[in-house]
């Protein structure tokens, strides 16, 4: 079969389309396939022969390679093993009505003493992806989540843990709950995107947390205690007297869990200092004392 013009054996020209490849490849697959012709070595022959034009055809690179170099050059470069290495008839026989892999692992030797060592190759199923919203919260300490999905057109439920500080647009991969293989190969995989929702009080820098409070002038001049909000509950913290708006306090440890460790990252409560809109008579006459203070 070396020498044969792989256009030629199709009936086709070189300025074939891929879809006349496939439909020429069809026709006489049908007339000539084994289970349509028992026991006739001339048909057998014929459909190895249209077989072996269709895997190189319909591969772009191959096809490439046999238009660069002829068929003679082609072959110096491509056993018939290489020929059909990955490749999967399943599909275009699917629907019709003739069997496809154990048909090539007969006919090509199927790794059987002086064959080529072709074997059909089992085809994985298709992965599937969806996104799987969860809160914040659900992010930064982890936990179970219930998944409904549709495989194949069958509702499926599962439950998927959520790693302790995954972060927004992170992949889980569910092995095995992609799409089914179409010639006994193994299922895909199911790709879930993380999506972490805002929060309205935590915001997420890598694996810190940032957190904004508000303090009066007093506050921030004097010091004070004032209580902020972590994902451990409310805790109390010192504001240092003569703060400044912007100021960032350290809480450590308080974080995001790095993934896959104990530790974890750390809380800054972000400082404002609020500028009272409207005075009374009385706050008004002690502002300006404190101005003439020089304060």
């Amino acid at each position: 079969m070396g020498s044969n013009d792989y256009y030629k054996v199709l009936g086709l020209t070189k300025n074939a389309t891929a879809e006349d490849i496939k439909k020429a490849y069809r026709k006489l697959a049908l007339k000539f396939h084994p289970d349509k012709n028992p026991g006739n070595k001339e048909a057998e022959e014929k459909f190895k022969e249209i077989s072996e034009a269709y895997a190189v055809l319909s591969d772009p690179q191959k096809k490439a390679q046999f238009d660069q170099f002829g068929s003679t050059g082609f072959h110096q470069r491509y056993s018939q093993e290489d020929i059909f290495r990955g490749f999967d008839f399943g599909d275009i026989f699917k629907d019709m009505g003739v069997g496809s892999d154990d048909i090539f692992s007969r006919i090509f030797g199927g790794g059987s003493q002086g064959g080529s060592g072709f074997r059909m190759r089992k085809q994985r199923g298709d992965n599937f992806s969806m996104e799987l919203p969860v809160t914040f919260r659900e992010a930064a300490t982890g936990g179970e989540k219930r998944v409904s999905f549709l495989r194949e057109g069958v509702r499926e439920e599962l439950s998927v843990k959520i790693p302790a500080g995954i972060a927004n647009d992170a992949k889980l991969r569910i092995q095995g709950k992609g799409g089914s293989s179409r010639n006994g190969g193994t299922p895909g995989d199911l790709y879930l995107t993380v999506k972490v929702a805002n929060d309205p009080v935590f915001t997420r820098e890598d694996d810190d947390i940032i957190v904004e409070r508000t303090i009066s002038f007093s506050q921030a001049a004097l010091g004070a205690t004032i209580e902020v909000p972590t994902l451990e509950g409310n805790k109390r913290i010192k504001v240092p007297a003569g703060i400044q708006p912007g100021t960032k306090i350290r809480m450590k440890g308080f974080g995001i869990p790095h993934m896959g460790k104990s530790s974890k990252g750390d809380l800054f409560v972000k400082i404002s200092v609020k500028v009272p809109e409207n005075l009374s008579e009385p706050q008004r006459e002690l502002i300006e004392k404190l101005a003439e203070a020089g304060i």
